[in-house]
Parts: C-alpha cells; structure tokens; sequence
C-alpha cells in the first residue's frame, strides 16, 4: 500500500475520486490495459511505470495468484457477487487475498490488489454485461473498452448493451469474441465486485494465453 515503506504510491494515497480515461480504449496487443498519459499522470495515478506493475508481474514488487469465480445461474443471466447492498443475494465483500501476498498490512483485510480476468463468448445477441463494484473497473469485448470505473470510489454501476454496441464493437451474430475484465482494489474500506451478465462463455479463463475448460 502506498502508505506502508516501499509500498505502491497509486494505492492508498492517492485522494478518493472518479478517475476516467486512465488507460486507453484498446486493449494492449499483449492483453494488458494501455496506460493513456505516457510522461504524464492522472489524479489518482503517479504515470506510466508505476501503472505497468498493476498487471505485470515484478520480483518484489507484486505476486500473482490464481483464483476461480463461482458464477451463479439465475435465468438467462449468471451472476458473481462479493459485494455489499445486493438486493436478493447475502452481505458479502470481494477479498481474496487476506492474509496472502505482503499480508493485511495492519488492516482488517488485504486491500492492495488487482483482478484480470480473460475469456470468450459467443455473440448470440440480446447480450447484456453489468459490473458493479469499486475501484477501478474496465472491461474490454472485443479488445475495445465498453466500461470505464477508473478512480478510487464507492460502488458504482455500469451496463453494456452488446447489440447497442455491436457494429462499433464488430460484433458478428455467432461468432466467438474476447471478453477481457481488469479491476483494482487500492483503498479502505470495502472492496466489491459483482458482474451479471447474460453472455454464453465458451470457456472458463485463459492464464498465460492458455484457455481452461
């Protein structure tokens, strides 16, 4: 954390606050976001270097962990829900990381960390995808940013309408196209994350460029 001695300066430090267009609407050719102010910074960011380490392994400096998400039918939509005011669905909070990597550094839970998420779906159309959770959000279909959450902030809600969006997005009817998820939790004091989408994955994350079934 930004506070602790060598900790990372865009966590915890940086003032509570909507931060748009930190990372630019493509996805990276390497499956990364692009950091959009190269030799400058945002109001929650402190430039391009400290930004690259979110997602990109560093000795020292970060650890990766594997982790699955339980997604729940519910209907047409599936949902995954560690987040807090939910109507329908328990009181729960997105922390998978307590007590792992440089620990809880003094907090109640681990609040330093990051969420990447890579799959595919098939576009049948009538799609619909919805995040809801803090902090920083942005998904990409199609290697192009649909949502944008940047900033340290409370919950906040954002859905994308896939056939809205399609001939932008390139969207065929059948065809299959990446869906690519990035989040970052870099503040107390809650950490939540929620999706519910009505998207037919056609498979269960890709690691490393290596799709799992």
């Amino acid at each position: 954390m930004g506070t602790t001695s060598g900790g990372h300066p865009d966590f915890q430090s940086p003032p509570i606050q909507d931060d748009r267009g930190i990372v630019t609407a493509t996805l990276g050719s390497d499956g990364k976001p692009v950091y959009a102010h190269p030799g400058g910074t945002t109001s929650t960011t402190n430039g391009q270097a400290d930004f690259d380490k979110w997602y990109n392994d560093v000795p020292g400096e970060n650890m990766t962990y594997l982790l699955g998400l339980h997604f729940v039918p519910n209907g047409k939509v599936v949902t995954f829900a560690a987040s807090i005011n939910n109507q329908g669905v328990p009181d729960s909070s997105y922390f998978p990381l307590d007590g792992q990597g440089f620990g809880n550094q003094g907090e109640n839970h681990n609040f330093g960390f990051t969420t990447e998420i890579h799959t595919s779906f098939t576009y049948n159309g009538g799609e619909t995808f919805t995040f809801q959770g803090d902090d920083d959000v942005w998904v990409y279909i199609n290697n192009q940013r649909v949502i944008d959450l940047g900033g340290i902030h409370a919950q906040e809600t954002q859905t994308v309408n896939l056939d809205a969006q399609a001939s932008t997005l390139g969207l065929t009817i059948g065809n299959v196209y990446p869906l690519a998820v990035f989040n970052a939790e870099r503040h107390t004091t809650q950490s939540n994350f929620r999706i519910d989408t009505t998207m037919a994955f056609t498979n269960c994350g890709e690691v490393n460029g290596i799709i799992i079934y």
